[in-house]
């Protein structure tokens, strides 16, 4: 196709932005884990974790207690990602 700029084969399934990662991102994502490194930070990510990454709701939660809770979840997924990243 005229103009279309995917790429053949295979080469789609690659992982291009892992080849080149933005120094930004990069040093961000330190900051991260440098924020959490510590006791006090490893406090608060268990803390998170029982508290929001365990909880359980019962059958008769709602539509928006769900997507709240999916909410939280997303957030500290980001944060434990971030700090992955940032550890390596």
């Amino acid at each position: 196709m005229a103009g279309d700029r995917s790429p053949a084969g295979w080469a789609w399934f690659e992982d291009h932005e892992a080849a080149s990662p933005d120094p930004v991102e990069t040093t961000l994502c330190r900051a991260f884990a440098r924020c959490f490194a510590g006791p006090d930070g490893q406090q608060v990510l268990d803390h998170l974790t029982r508290l929001i990454l365990n909880r359980r709701l019962g059958p008769s939660a709602t539509n928006a207690e769900l997507w709240h809770l999916e909410g939280q979840r997303g957030a500290i997924a980001y944060v434990l990602g971030m700090i992955e990243r940032g550890s390596r």
